[in-house]
């Protein structure tokens, strides 16, 4: 029998010649080959081994009873949870939640993913439905006086060693229950002394030395047993370790420093002067100012972002310099303990809805 033969009804390579072979089962290119007419078979040579193929399996789905059952857990001890998206950052709002409007209460909001750690809870059926609705995500914890715990976060790749080490020495930092984080860095946990903590990340002035910043009110840490987007490691528990109390150093180091007198507002007639209707723009400057700065917590963001709109008004019509405005605006955004991230984004934002580049 030659290449050509058609008694065979079985593909013979590419060419599709067929062979009629009653051994030949599949056709030749898929396996397992008419054993008459492989090309070993017909080049007169014994057939090698096959070496079998091994597909890789798909990656299941995940399985979201690892984090629904310690989520459960933690809520059972009165901590309240949500859910965090890989990358360690909030959930996106809803299309109902990004305006964020003055009438919204976040705290109150029923969406699961909305607001970040204001969408946390201690409800068994919320939280079952928080952590399943973002299965891939970080499970996390609202600290401050809601779960009645201040966090200090150590990172080693900052100086966090050393500074810790430094506190431990002085008697900051007496031992507790703690977490390895999936980055090789750690999470002290103290019991929330009942007076307000705020976080230090990203502020200022605050902070308990480099690589060491508070997590306390107004934050939230990722719990185990979530794994670290980037390292591929979990988050876990030190064993045999209870939380304790804060000593009063510690508390008193965590408090954050005296801001610095409100800068003075320029008066000089060539910085704020009466324009485009506006008798009074020293005053009104002055309004927008000390409405950031007595914005409560929770509402400084959209209060910034207010006032910017209303100065950039002012510059709209010369009654004050844009880098006056901004600088005025940076300061006010200071003082309400914001971070220059959002103060720029605030300060852009406004701006940007009024026609003006920041």
């Amino acid at each position: 029998m030659n290449l050509l033969d058609t008694r065979c009804g079985h593909w013979i390579g590419g060419a599709r010649r067929y062979c009629h072979s009653p051994n030949g089962v599949r056709p030749y290119l898929q396996g397992p080959r008419c054993p008459d007419h492989t090309p070993a078979a017909l080049a007169g040579r014994p057939e090698a081994p096959s070496t079998p193929i091994h597909t890789p399996e798909r990656s299941a789905m995940p399985d979201t009873s690892a984090l629904v059952i310690p989520a459960l857990t933690y809520a059972g001890r009165g901590w309240p949870v949500f859910m965090l998206a890989r990358s360690k950052r909030p959930v996106a709002n809803c299309p109902d939640c990004p305006t964020d409007a003055a009438g919204h209460d976040r705290e109150a909001c029923p969406c699961l993913t909305c607001h970040g750690f204001y969408a946390a809870s201690t409800d068994p059926d919320r939280v079952t439905a928080i952590v399943t609705t973002v299965p891939t995500g970080q499970l996390a914890l609202r600290t401050g006086a809601p779960s009645g715990t201040v966090v200090i976060d150590v990172d080693p790749a900052h100086g966090g060693r050393d500074t810790m080490n430094a506190l431990i020495a002085d008697g900051l930092l007496p031992p507790t229950a703690y977490v390895v984080t999936g980055s090789g860095g750690l999470h002290l946990y103290y019991r929330h002394p009942g007076q307000p903590i705020s976080c230090s990340q990203g502020k200022p002035g605050q902070g308990l030395g480099p690589g060491v910043d508070v997590k306390a009110d107004g934050g939230y840490v990722v719990l185990p047993p979530s794994v670290h987007p980037r390292t591929g490691r979990p988050y876990r528990w030190a064993p045999n370790r209870d939380m304790q109390e804060m000593p009063p150093a510690l508390v008193t180091a965590c408090q954050p420093v005296t801001p610095a007198p409100p800068p003075t507002l320029p008066h000089s007639p060539t910085t704020i002067r009466a324009a485009g209707g506006i008798s009074c723009p020293d005053r009104l400057l002055a309004a927008h100012l000390d409405a950031v700065a007595s914005a409560t917590e929770g509402a400084r963001r959209t209060t910034l972002y207010g006032a910017a709109r209303g100065v950039a008004r002012m510059v709209k019509v010369d009654a004050i310099s844009r880098d006056d405005a901004i600088a005025a605006l940076t300061d006010a955004g200071r003082q309400a303990e914001q971070t220059d991230r959002d103060i720029r984004a605030a300060i852009r934002g406004g701006f940007r809805a009024e026609g003006l580049a920041a």
